[in-house]
This record gives structure tokens, C-alpha cells and sequence, in this order.
């Protein structure tokens, strides 16, 4: 175990805030006021007068914890400005939708008009965003109100979440563990109540890991189904835009918004669009290749009965790491020859190798994902959804980077990355506990399909309640 860096210790006065805060809660740290919440519960409460998006944003900030470093920066007086528009909407009977009122954090490489974009570096330090990000401006235009920007892993590059100039996301269930990353403020935010949704990205699994060791639901559609402009790229061919929320119906809420999708093909209660009923997505498990016995438990029971299928992830490993490698390293070149001295110097590090990767390995893997892409579409031909766990293991203490199956930052993204590299949708979602720490199963299917993943994921939550 590498030893933590000076600001990964949680301090005796944020000790203190963060058990006054969770004193007699029994919710495994998820305290905050939209801890048990739903998107459809709140606009109910809207719409029949019980609560206003002024009341909700001021639960949201009222339930900011700053011990569990979730937040990088807090517009209390945008957002009020925006939650007195909502609320004049509604009265006027303007209804934007189902996100209309409700408060929503934003990954900071995510831009948000005069909102500092810090991405995490000393790079970017003091910079801010002049326009509102593609998605972000769907956001607004749907009524949701912008609370503030998250904590990333610097640059997005890295999927523990404890790395980056604003300090590391702590994890609710054990603030000495980490969130996961790189969205682990976004997961952070969400899982301890700040807030019940939250916009995030995912170039190797940033939106699954933190969602699964935080013990949420997170969504990457599609490559390319929510746009990415005004978001900071990590690897233009591998970076996704979605979402984090306490529960897979959410996410898909919020997909659909982002998306402009309306509800088609076979919806979560099981019928199509024009209501025939539908059998049950057929699910396949995925035998991964190294887990800890445990989670791996935890998620097979997820789906018992589903049949089990053998998928070499190895070559796609490799794939993605070489695609990975020198996109990345095109992003951060001349940061990493003008100014080392102000990365991360793990992140540093990590630039560095990328940047030894050769030009044909990266050839060969544009290449070779192709035809790993025409091996995943056979075995979707054969069943709906894939299923898997997410991470191998459940969250570690902070500043830890070794993990039984090696360096720990390749591990927590060893079953998530390689649906970046053929850009397939991937939702996680809680599958139960080990040791008292979350653990996630982790569902894929082919573009366009996505509603069976929402259908499958269904059935991962009426069994964890049975």
C-alpha cells in the first residue's frame, strides 16, 4: 500500500462535522435529504404544490456534507436564480418535464457557464467555463437546476477518485475508502443524498466504478448518445457523457431527457411501446476472469438462473489500453513538456508511459477492435444483455494502489473498460454487499437496446428486495 497523500486524511474537525451529520443513521451513510428519493416522488411533490424547486434546492444545500469532499464548487445564487424560474414556469403552466425543479451536480470537466472548470488540475486552476456544455444546456432546458460542480480524478485520469488538486471524494459508507472514479463526486453527491442526480463521464468505467462502490445506479448510453462538446476529453474515442442516481428507473429518466428519447421497445414493466406484454431480456453471465470470491457472489445472485457464457476480455483489455494510451497522451502533450510540475505526479507518471506506447500498437488496436466488436454482436445475437459484476472488489482505503489482481487503478476497470472500447451501453447497478461494502452488477447490451438493460435491472432489484 502506497501511503496517502497529506490531504487524504480526514481531519479530526471534518470527522466531527461528518458524525454529527450521520449520528443515528442507519442508511449506511446516506443521510443526506434525497437518500431514499425518487425523480417521479419529487415532481409529484412539485406539481401538487407539497414542496418547490426553492425548497428542494435548499435541502440540497443544506445536505452538502464537506467532509466526504463531493463538491468542488457550490452556485448557491445561480441556482436560486434557477429555482425561482422553475417554480414561475410551474405556475405559469410551463412543465418542463420530469427533471423540471429538481437539483443536479455536474462533473467538473463538464462546462457550466461562469462556473469554474478545474478539472481537477492545478492546470486549470481559476479558469472559468465562458458557455454551458451541450448537456449541460439540455439540462437547463428540461428545468433542471445546477447545484454546483463535483470532484474528478485529475483530468478524469484515474478510476480510485483520490487523485486531483481538489482532494479526494470520500465514500459514504466509510469516508476512509474511496469514492471510485473518476466521477466520484458525482457518485459521492448522489449516494449520500446532495442531490438525486448527477451528470458524470466515462472513458473506462468513470460513471459504473464510483456508482458500484458507493452503492448507486450509473449509465453509459451509447458512444456518442449525449453529446460531449464542452466536456474535457480524456480519449475522444472512448469518453461517454451519463448519469448517476439512487436507481436505475432514474438514470433512464434522465437518459431519456438528455437524448430526447421517448420510451420505445421493451420498457422496464416488461411491455413494448404499444403495450404487448414482452418475455423477460435474456440474460447471459459473463464469467470474469478475476474477482474477489465474495463480490462475485453477491453478483452472480443477482441473476442465478441466467446461463453462464466464457468472453476472452484480455485482448479487449489490451485494445482499450493502447486506444486509451495515445489518445490520452495527445489531450496532455505539451501540458506534460511545458509544466510537469503541476499534474499529480501519479497522474504525471501515468502520461508519461502512455507516451512510450507505440504508434503501431494504436494502429493494430483500431484494428482490432472491429473484429472484437463483431465477436460481442454475436453473443448479443444469442442473449439481450450481458451481465458481470462491475469491480472485482469493493472499495479500498485511500491512498491503497495495489489490489489482489495487481495495480489497483487497472483493476477497478478491468470489467468495465472494454464496453468503452466497442461503445456499447453499460449500466451498474447496487447488486447488495460484501463485508458491509457495496458491490455492483454491471448490465450491457447493443446500441439501440438500451431499454432492456433498464428491464433487466428491474429484476436485479425486486430479487436484492426479496
Amino acid at each position: 500500500m502506497a501511503p496517502a497523500r497529506p490531504d487524504a486524511a480526514l481531519t479530526e474537525d471534518r470527522r466531527a462535522e461528518h458524525a454529527a451529520r450521520t449520528d443515528g443513521d442507519d442508511g449506511g451513510g446516506m443521510h443526506g435529504f434525497f437518500a431514499g428519493r425518487t425523480l417521479a416522488g419529487l415532481g409529484d411533490d412539485l406539481r401538487s404544490g407539497r414542496t418547490t424547486a426553492a425548497e428542494l434546492l435548499g435541502r440540497a444545500l443544506e445536505s452538502i456534507d464537506p467532509a466526504l469532499n463531493a463538491f468542488v464548487t457550490v452556485d448557491a445564487g445561480g441556482a436560486a436564480s434557477a429555482a425561482r424560474r422553475a417554480d414561475a414556469d410551474l405556475a405559469g403552466g410551463a412543465d418542463h418535464g420530469p427533471l423540471h425543479g429538481v437539483p443536479v451536480a455536474i462533473k467538473d470537466i463538464v462546462d457550466v457557464a461562469g462556473l469554474p472548470s478545474g478539472m481537477g488540475s492545478a492546470h486549470f486552476r481559476g479558469h472559468l467555463a465562458a458557455e454551458d456544455a451541450e448537456c449541460v444546456r439540455r439540462l437547463r432546458a428540461a428545468g433542471a437546476v445546477i447545484v454546483g460542480k463535483t470532484v474528478t480524478h485529475e483530468f478524469a485520469a484515474g478510476s480510485s477518485g483520490d487523485v486531483s488538486a481538489d482532494g479526494p471524494s470520500r465514500n459514504p459508507r466509510d469516508p476512509e475508502r474511496i469514492s471510485g472514479g473518476s466521477s466520484g463526486g458525482s457518485a459521492v453527491a448522489v449516494a449520500a443524498g446532495m442531490v438525486p442526480l448527477a451528470l458524470g463521464t466515462d472513458t473506462g468505467g468513470s460513471i459504473r466504478i464510483p456508482a458500484a462502490l458507493c452503492g448507486i445506479a450509473g449509465f453509459k448510453p451509447a458512444y456518442g448518445e449525449i453529446p460531449a462538446d464542452g466536456v474535457f476529453p480524456m480519449a475522444v474515442s472512448l469518453d461517454h457523457v451519463g448519469v448517476l442516481a439512487a436507481t436505475a428507473a432514474d438514470c433512464r429518466t434522465a437518459y431519456r431527457v438528455l437524448t430526447g428519447r421517448a420510451a420505445d421497445g421493451v420498457t422496464a414493466n416488461g411491455r413494448a411501446a404499444d403495450g404487448r406484454a414482452e418475455s423477460a431480456p435474456r440474460v447471459c453471465w459473463i464469467e470474469p476472469p478475476q474477482v474477489d470470491a465474495e463480490v462475485g457472489r453477491v453478483a452472480r445472485a443477482a441473476f442465478p438462473d441466467a446461463p453462464a457464457e466464457r468472453l476472452d476480455l484480455a485482448p479487449l483489455l489490451r485494445t482499450f489500453s493502447a486506444l486509451q494510451a495515445a489518445e490520452t497522451y495527445d489531450v496532455h502533450a505539451e501540458r506534460v513538456a511545458a509544466a510537469p510540475e503541476l499534474f499529480q505526479p501519479e497522474v504525471l507518471g501515468r502520461l508519461r508511459r502512455m507516451g512510450e506506447v507505440p504508434a503501431w500498437k494504436y494502429v493494430r488496436a483500431v484494428r482490432d477492435r472491429d473484429r472484437f466488436a463483431r465477436e460481442v454482436a454475436g453473443l448479443l445475437a444469442r442473449h439481450d444483455v450481458l451481465a458481470l459484476p462491475t469491480v472485482p472488489l469493493t472499495a479500498v482505503p485511500i491512498g491503497t494502489r495495489d489490489s489482489p489482481f495487481g495495480p489497483l487503478l487497472p483493476a477497478l476497470m478491468s470489467l468495465t473498460c472494454p464496453w468503452n472500447a466497442l461503445g456499447l451501453p453499460a449500466l451498474s447497478v447496487p447488486a447488495g454487499t460484501s463485508r458491509g461494502l457495496p458491490v455492483g452488477v454491471q448490465l450491457v447490451t447493443r446500441a439501440g437496446a438500451e431499454d432492456l438493460l433498464f428491464a433487466a435491472a428491474e429484476r436485479v432489484t425486486a430479487g436484492s428486495s426479496a
